[in-house]
């Protein structure tokens, strides 16, 4: 697949790639995930100022109006770092909400804040029972006059204690687990009602469960229409398995190069551990994994762009092969570094980490390859 990247997307990616190498070492990705806010505001500024949160946004808005290519090529650099900055979950996730919402007015009173760095925000989707399955939904939404009522608790969200704003899914109409009767509600964190507790995963970024009690919203805070939520979510989570599995990307070319070089350096009786043939397959097969990973993902870029109807099944299968073929990489990755790949104070294991945790948002390997057969065998 011959897949080159314009002048200006060149630009782009050099320009993420000049920042994560002069300016977001080790040293400082681990002090910024772990402050308070869970990431550094002055990035997030530098950010702004780059021009990198206009990025997926319209130019009606003041964005760049860019798509899954730019979004891609930021995300895969930002892996190689570890970036911990909530640009997914602030610029994809809460500002596609928006984006893809047809609310002008919310459009116009948030999407430029989002641009400028002044607003964070996050999407509140998960709840205790729910899983993989963006559909099961328990917190009710009643209508009161021209509000809304909210009452329930979600957890796991990404950005959730920093957020100023979150979009809220809850359930105005039929079952737990139907599509049809999802409402989507954008609301303030600070609004009476709302209560957070944060608290940090394994790969150390910062998140929080929101428990909603009586918590009012105006009709006209809703984004889509009222029982159509679901059809938003899916378009939007769609763009960010892309964004997420770009990253990952990043990662597993991270581990790869670090790898290599490991095994140059590092001496057993007498020569380098790359000398040694078994070790040279197990290495051929991490760059193997990763290239199949780039092609999955190159084509579900291109399906997304061209809006392909086959798109949530390129969606589904880059999902699995990342998830699969990350796991390999990264315990190949541990393994060639021997024990110091299990240590705290090596990079290799925190990269695995967020690998491992990528596997698991919005579903893992196994889950996606059920849905890519439903997908692909169900006529």
């Amino acid at each position: 697949m011959n897949f080159n990247l314009s002048e200006e997307q060149n630009m782009l990616k050099d320009s993420v790639e000049r920042f994560v190498r002069d300016e977001y070492d080790f040293d400082s990705r681990r002090a910024n995930a772990a402050s308070d806010l869970g990431f550094n505001p002055k990035n997030w500024q530098m950010f702004a100022d780059l021009g990198w949160l206009s990025i997926p946004f319209d130019e009606a808005h003041g964005g760049f109006g860019g798509g899954a290519t730019e979004v891609m090529a930021v995300m895969e650099e930002m892996g190689k770092g570890l970036v911990v900055e909530p640009f997914v979950a602030t610029v994809l996730m809460f500002g596609g909400l928006l984006n893809k919402s047809a609310n002008a007015s919310l459009q116009e009173a948030n999407i430029e804040k989002i641009i400028d760095g002044s607003l964070q925000g996050s999407f509140a989707y998960l709840e205790r029972q729910s899983r993989f399955e963006l559909a099961d939904v328990k917190t009710q939404a009643k209508l009161d006059g021209n509000e809304f009522v909210l009452n329930g608790e979600k957890t796991v969200v990404s950005n959730g204690m920093a957020a100023n704003k979150v979009v809220v899914s809850a359930r105005t109409s039929g079952d737990q687990c139907d599509e049809a009767g999802i409402t989507l509600f954008l609301i303030d964190t600070d609004a009476p009602g709302v209560e957070r507790t944060s608290y940090r995963l394994m790969d150390g970024q910062l998140v929080a469960n929101i428990k909603l009690t009586d918590v009012r919203v105006a009709a006209d805070h809703v984004l889509g229409d009222v029982d159509q939520g679901y059809t938003l979510i899916e378009a939007v989570v769609g763009d960010v398995i892309i964004a997420l599995c770009a990253e990952a990307m990043g990662i597993m070319q991270k581990l790869n190069t670090t790898t290599i070089e490991y095994t140059k350096t590092r001496k057993q009786f007498g020569v380098a551990i790359s000398s040694f043939q078994a070790l040279q397959h197990r290495m051929v097969d991490m760059f193997m994994a990763g290239e199949q990973a780039k092609s999955m993902l190159y084509r579900a870029v291109c399906a997304a762009e061209s809006a392909a109807d086959d798109l949530p099944k390129n969606i589904a299968a880059l999902k699995v092969m990342i998830g699969r073929n990350g796991k390999l990489i990264g315990d190949e990755a541990i393994q060639l570094h021997g024990g110091m790949g299990l240590t705290d104070e090596l990079d290799v294991g925190h990269y695995v980490k967020r690998l491992m945790m990528i596997n698991t948002t919005f579903g893992d390997a196994d889950y996606q390859q059920q849905k890519f057969n439903r997908l692909t065998y169900s006529d």
